[in-house]
């Protein structure tokens, strides 16, 4: 089996990031940057659960019951 050099094209975030850190920004602007894209992505990311959660008219109820739900797929060491 040979081995390809090939590489993804950058998505338009990626590229839209190199264009920004092509300049050289200060560290503490750095950590804003890093902290502002996490932030982004955390409050769609809520957006999102928020719109699952009225999709289903799910309750407080059910929020305490999920919490306490174990939902982790059993480990099965024969499993390939």
């Amino acid at each position: 089996m040979g081995t390809t050099s090939e590489t993804a094209p950058l998505s338009n975030l990626q590229r839209e990031l190199l264009k920004l850190f092509a300049k050289n920004v200060s560290e503490e602007d750095l950590i804003a940057i890093r902290q502002l894209i996490a932030r982004y992505f955390a409050e769609k990311a809520m957006d999102l659960a928020d719109q699952v959660w009225e999709e289903k008219g799910w309750t407080e109820e059910d929020a305490i019951r999920l919490a306490n739900t174990k939902m982790r797929t059993p480990y099965n060491p024969n499993q390939e």
